[in-house]
């Protein structure tokens, strides 16, 4: 008799309980890791493996003995590599915040950052000082953070508008946002190559396009000449944007609603990926 033939419903239940929990709990490290140097560290543990099992099948005997090896002293190995990813896991777990967010408090933060950016961009279009923000989504733009100066502080309008005073060593650039964080200034993006855009637009503003044409970024420029306030999502440019209309548009776009809608696994890991721009 096997498996399947003896198995009765309350086992059936129970291994689809312990399937589920340890999805969870895969699922909920893989958020915890994602957009960390863990990910690449993670590949490279793969690629051990893979080689391992390729000299156990081919029986290489050298090589699987230098394999065998490192898995020995592997596990001390991760735990040193992987510390700061694990005290934040403990950390997390200890406030009840790896597995009791709640859509609320996600529209909270949103809410928070959307009020904090408002304010600054605010600020700096009545001054007429230019500025480039981008919000970071699924997509990673850590290759475009890595071009300018990591900063990875508090988010705030006060810091925000700081950044972009002119003639000050950051100004020149784009801030990119990651949650809460404002993880660099001064980062160069992709000027979009889009021929359609009015000629009237500066790098600022084709840096902003640009980098939502490589990804699933959000970009709002202020205009230094005329002060005015652009959105781009998706390649397209909402320009001279009112307030009431670009809180509402980012609402929409960062709320954990939108993101509830679906996984999307090919871009899950890419946390890692950027623009440039400037």
């Amino acid at each position: 008799m096997n498996y399947f033939e003896s198995l009765t419903w309350v086992d059936a239940v129970k291994d689809a309980a312990d399937i589920l929990i340890v999805s969870f709990l895969i699922y909920k490290v893989m958020q915890l890791i994602r957009g960390t140097r863990a990910v690449p560290l993670i590949k490279g543990i793969l690629l051990l493996v893979v080689t391992w099992a390729l000299s156990t099948w081919l029986n290489l005997y050298t090589l699987r003995w230098l394999m065998n090896q490192i898995f020995t002293f592997g596990i001390v190995t991760i735990l040193i590599i992987f510390q700061p990813e694990l005290r934040r896991a403990l950390e997390q777990l200890g406030r009840g915040r790896l597995f009791s967010r709640t859509f609320h408090s996600e529209d909270q933060d949103v809410q928070f950052r959307i009020h904090e950016v408002i304010k600054a961009v605010n600020y700096l279009s009545r001054r007429k000082i230019g500025a480039l923000i981008v919000f970071e989504r699924e997509t990673g733009l850590s290759d475009y953070s890595d071009t300018g100066i990591k900063m990875e502080s508090h988010l705030s309008a006060e810091l925000l508008i700081n950044v972009f005073i002119p003639n000050t060593p950051l100004h020149d650039g784009a801030v990119i946002i990651r949650g809460p964080q404002i993880v660099a200034a001064g980062c160069y993006l992709p000027l979009s190559e889009n021929p359609f855009i009015s000629k009237e637009l500066g790098t600022r503003h084709r840096a902003g396009i640009g980098i939502t044409e490589v990804s699933d970024a959000i970009s709002i420029i202020v205009s230094e000449e005329t002060g005015t306030v652009s959105l781009a999502i998706g390649g397209q440019l909402v320009h001279d944007i009112q307030e009431e209309s670009l809180i509402s548009k980012l609402f929409e776009e960062l709320r954990p609603a939108a993101k509830a809608r679906g996984v999307d696994w090919k871009r899950f890991w890419k946390r890692e990926e950027g623009e440039r721009g400037g």
